[in-house]
């Protein structure tokens, strides 16, 4: 996924990668060799977190010498939707994405070919197929996960598949599939748990829509899709959709990719134009509602020039909520750390 760094943002990375090479270098023992000896703990490091952040922590401390070990849970979305061990960015981030953004460029690349002097037999049959797509992208994620699985192991860390929160300032508790329960006793303990999407306090919300953490292995086509809100992961999967083939419509509440230049953002959003995304501009949900037939029936408001608001309401087979995310910190019990 894209992303944006202030001068605020940029100061607080700069200050986590400091507080993390201290955290490290306090693990190596070579570095103060005659530190006193310290109580007698399981691991020197668990990590709470096996996303992207968390396997690097892991891994470095293992390479100074500590004993880490890495706890990784994933709960499923509000439709369902699980996966494996790497966090975000290998199931349900940049690596699907990427896979789904370079099929969707070669869909619109099949339509170009024509007047380049390809000859394609019944151009207008050519229809892309849901299903195929995502079991593709499904399986090289899975290998994904695999060979992380695979480097923890031959970096003798240790994995954990369970739930984490802590018990006191040193110990935390995984919580594991089967109920059952394991404490860990650690020298420090790193939090990566990462965020997940925000649905909308709105009726049907989170019982009829999906977020990114969805479409990736969605089993069905997503047909007429509704996309709320206009950040970069929003922008992304209507992107991708539209290239696909599907009519996309983009409900923007205040501006497109609010943080980012906005002189390039227009441009952004005048190129998805062009390319037949519609946008509903200064528009907020007010409900989603399943029909009969399947499909969800969304009201809408939208603020008019006169600062008066006017309702509508339309009819999509997919609603994606792209809204913002939150941190995955509710389950930690930090007060007890």
């Amino acid at each position: 996924m894209l992303e944006t760094l202030g001068s605020s943002l940029f100061c607080h990375i700069v200050t986590q990668r400091l507080l993390l090479l201290q955290l490290l270098q306090s693990l190596d023992r070579s570095v103060c060799p005659y530190a006193p000896e310290e109580e007698n703990y399981e691991y020197d490091l668990v990590v709470i977190g096996g996303g992207s952040g968390g396997l690097a922590c892991a891994k470095q401390a293992v390479q100074l010498g500590a004993k880490v070990a890495v706890l990784d849970f994933v709960k499923p979305s509000p439709r369902g939707t699980k996966w494996g061990l790497g966090g975000t960015c290998v199931n349900v981030g940049c690596i699907p994405k990427k896979l789904m953004h370079q099929a969707s460029l070669l869909g619109e690349a099949i339509h170009d070919s024509q007047p380049y002097g390809w000859k394609l037999p019944e151009p207008e049959s050519i229809r892309h197929d849901w299903a195929t797509l995502t079991e593709s992208v499904q399986n090289h994620v899975k290998s994904v996960n695999w060979v992380t699985r695979v480097d923890l192991r031959d970096q003798k860390v240790e994995y954990v598949n369970g739930l984490g929160y802590f018990k006191n300032d040193h110990t935390v508790v995984a919580v594991m599939k089967n109920q059952t329960e394991r404490e860990l006793s650690a020298k420090h303990v790193v939090i990566a748990v990462g965020g997940r999407p925000r649905y909308p306090d709105i009726p049907g919300a989170a019982e009829f829509g999906i977020t990114s953490d969805d479409i990736f292995s969605l089993p069905n086509a997503p047909g007429r899709t509704l996309l709320v809100g206009a950040g970069y992961i929003g922008l992304e999967c209507a992107g991708f959709l539209k290239g696909l083939g599907y009519d996309v419509t983009v409900m923007v509440r205040s501006i497109l990719l609010r943080g980012f230049d906005q002189q390039m953002a227009t441009l952004v959003g005048d190129s998805m134009v062009e390319k037949g995304i519609s946008f509903h501009h200064r528009t907020r949900p007010l409900a989603v509602e399943k029909q009969a037939d399947g499909r969800l029936l969304v009201r809408y408001e939208t603020e008019t020039d006169g600062g008066t608001a006017t309702t509508a309401e339309d009819v999509f087979d997919t609603v994606l909520f792209a809204i913002g995310r939150q941190a995955e910190t509710g389950t930690l019990k930090l007060a007890n750390a």
